[in-house]
């Protein structure tokens, strides 16, 4: 797909990997990041005025992403046995490993979202108004998303913890759906888990979870 927006990662170096990575990535400033099949025209035409417009690859929509996010992916090779070409359970990798780092620390015991997507069809472009596959839950609210992108060579699983409301999200689309509102306000922040000073331990736990071999800390900037 033609897009006016550069790609988040370069995934022809990404399919070169051969041990299992994790990416801890970090920003300075708010960034909007496109699902691999949304059109540009998803968002206004004047978004780039208020912020970083980068596109991946892989499924599920639009996805606001705020300094302080507890922001990981890993690559994991067609040669590690854990691939799969299920990709629920793909998805449900990344769902177990951020499950061993944050059960401990949260007042209630996290659920994993073990079924396949369920999203509002009026609300399908936006990330976090749905429930995916490896996705978790507390007491009924999204605190981790999930997307993946399968090729022949490895499996890139990207996940996410909001640290702040995404209600921001609402000012980049070009049309605003009903109940975007009311979805975005039934995530829980990672401030609202009372987990954000704990971010890079958990981070940390995650990764040692995954068992990846390496680690590569990226900054990503304008």
């Amino acid at each position: 797909m033609k897009s006016r927006f550069e790609e988040l990662y370069d995934y022809d170096v990404l399919r070169t990997t051969t041990e299992p990575t994790a990416f801890v990535v970090r920003l300075a400033d708010p960034l909007l990041v496109l699902g691999g099949s949304q059109r540009d025209e998803v968002l206004r035409d004047s978004v780039e005025e208020q912020f970083m417009v980068r596109r991946r690859r892989g499924g599920g929509g639009v996805v606001l992403v705020q300094p302080d996010d507890l922001w990981l992916d890993w690559w994991i090779p067609r040669s590690d046995p854990r691939v799969s070409d299920d990709v629920t359970r793909n998805s449900l990798l990344a769902a177990q490993w951020w499950y061993r780092a944050v059960a401990p620390v949260l007042n209630v015991a996290p659920r994993i979202h073990g079924g396949p997507l369920q999203v509002e069809r009026e609300l399908r472009d936006v990330c976090f108004a749905g429930s995916g596959p490896g996705e978790l839950f507390v007491e009924g609210k999204k605190f981790l998303g999930v997307t993946q992108w399968n090729v022949r060579e490895g499996c890139f699983l990207s996940t996410l913890i909001p640290a702040w409301p995404l209600h921001d999200l609402a000012m980049a689309l070009r049309e605003t759906p009903d109940g975007l509102a009311e979805s975005l306000g039934n995530v829980a922040t990672a401030r609202d888990l009372h987990i954000l000073g704990q971010a890079e331990d958990l981070i940390d736990a995650a990764i040692a979870a995954s068992g990846a071999t390496r680690r590569r800390n990226l900054m990503l900037s304008p």
